[in-house]
């Protein structure tokens, strides 16, 4: 029998949206929405998280250091879900998602589940309610299908890339990333969440790390289409960056494109921005291999 390797944990990078499984007594098997602040590199293990929903005292959003094992990323949204009698569920109460069980079809939009946890029916909207999935390995279980209007949309977009195709991939609540053109920011990626789609090409983001200017909450804006693309996927680099390179590295809250300039070890780099003509070092949980959008789909720098 031929041994295998343990897969490589997947990195969280400062920036990436993802959902907490808090470990206190009460709160197993829900998740919460958040944000990775910050990756200790001493401690492979250990992660600042700021809650999206959760907060201090002082009404700011609650930081907290987690581990490893209570990360996931949030699961990929879906245009619609049919629930049916005994479908495993997941259900937005108290600020966070919560497993129950499908217990009764109300036929007006809301279903009553069941909480094996703490033996508590009630009743939700199904807005307010998702399929429940496991991360296991690296992959969704069960896994996502898609169904035939979105092989459709993905169809579209791989032979003409219209615009219309890829309006309708982004759906309320989808995690995505904005560009702008200000001065001093071009190049640069933002983390968002749609919020909601306002006319025929444009969308209300709020941001996952830029805020407004009293700091209490997450800026809000409206983009159009142009400066929006899927979040990329993630990819592992195998025995880190190679000289050269092209990269994106996470600095001021953005993804920024620059090339390994010089190879430092113990997971540190420089890189060079054509762009400002700077140098600067980063730590390899900051950096990830830089990826085009190009027609619909996913391109490394060598494929382009």
């Amino acid at each position: 029998m031929t041994s295998r390797l343990p897969e490589p944990k997947p990195i969280f990078t400062p920036g990436s949206a993802v959902e907490v499984s808090p470990d206190e007594p009460g709160f197993q098997g829900s998740f919460y929405l958040g944000t990775v602040i910050s990756h200790h590199s001493s401690s492979s293990d250990s992660y600042l998280v700021e809650y999206k929903t959760l907060v201090t005292e002082s009404s700011h959003p609650l930081r907290e250091e987690v581990g490893f094992s209570q990360l996931r990323p949030p699961p990929p949204p879906e245009a619609k879900w049919v629930f049916g009698m005994g479908d495993e569920v997941d259900v937005f109460h108290n600020d966070g998602w919560w497993q129950a069980v499908v217990t009764a079809d109300f036929g007006n939009g809301s279903f009553e589940v069941f909480f094996a946890g703490y033996k508590e029916q009630m009743e939700f909207p199904k807005k307010k309610m998702r399929l429940h999935r496991d991360w296991v390995g690296g992959i969704w279980v069960p896994q996502v299908e898609e169904d035939e209007q979105e092989q459709k949309l993905q169809m579209g977009m791989q032979i003409n890339g219209s615009k219309e195709t890829v309006e309708e991939k982004f759906i309320k609540g989808a995690f995505v990333e904005v560009s702008s053109d200000e001065d001093g920011f071009e190049g640069a990626w933002f983390g968002a969440t749609i919020v909601e789609s306002i006319g025929k090409d444009k969308f209300l983001v709020e941001y996952q790390s830029l805020r407004t200017e009293d700091e209490k909450d997450f800026l809000m804006e409206e983009i159009d289409i142009l400066h929006i693309r899927p979040c990329p996927p993630d990819t592992v680099s195998v025995g880190g960056f190679k000289l050269l390179e092209e990269v994106d590295c996470l600095y001021n809250d953005g993804w920024w494109v620059g090339v390994v300039s010089k190879v430092l070890g113990d997971s540190r780099y420089i890189v060079y921005f054509k762009d400002t003509k700077e140098e600067m070092e980063f730590d390899r949980s900051e950096m990830r291999l830089h990826q085009e959008w190009i027609d619909g789909k996913w391109a490394v720098a060598s494929q382009v």
